[in-house]
């Protein structure tokens, strides 16, 4: 069960370096990196480049829930690879975001996730990654009009 994989893809009204560059921004990151509304704004460290580390803790209730991992390609602007190590991954679980200009001001998101610890895992990460997009839609949406 630990080759499972899930993609999500969005549209964001934003151009390509503005959402590729929001991914390694610890500040950025810490606004949207959140997998269900109402979460608090996790705690979020980083070492944006290839070979360099992050740390993500998101808190959900009183757990703090710790997500690590290593950049193993930073192509800006169009491919983000990370390792993904969290209590619900397995060894090896990797996530590749490819970025796609669809014109100046906007930017198709491809998300895939591999290996998880067992359907329900894949399932809820799923739904927490495509909050993830809808929030970084959001986001970067403010800040163009701000």
């Amino acid at each position: 069960m630990n080759d499972l994989t899930l993609s999500v893809s969005k549209t964001i009204n934003a151009g390509i370096e503005e959402v590729f560059d929001a991914w390694l921004d610890p500040v950025l990151l810490a606004q949207f990196i959140l997998p269900m509304q109402g979460m608090v704004q996790p705690e979020v460290e980083n070492d944006p480049r290839q070979g360099g580390s992050f740390k993500i803790v998101m808190q959900v209730g009183e757990d703090k829930i710790p997500h690590t991992g290593e950049y193993l390609e930073v192509n800006r602007p169009d491919k983000l690879v990370f390792s993904w190590v969290s209590p619900f991954s397995t060894d090896d679980s990797t996530v590749t975001i490819d970025f796609d200009a669809v014109d100046s001001n906007t930017t198709r998101v491809e998300l895939t996730h591999v290996r998880f610890i067992d359907e329900e895992a894949r399932t809820n990460h799923e739904g927490g990654w495509a909050n993830i997009l809808t929030m970084l839609n959001e986001i970067l949406g403010i800040s163009i009009t701000a």
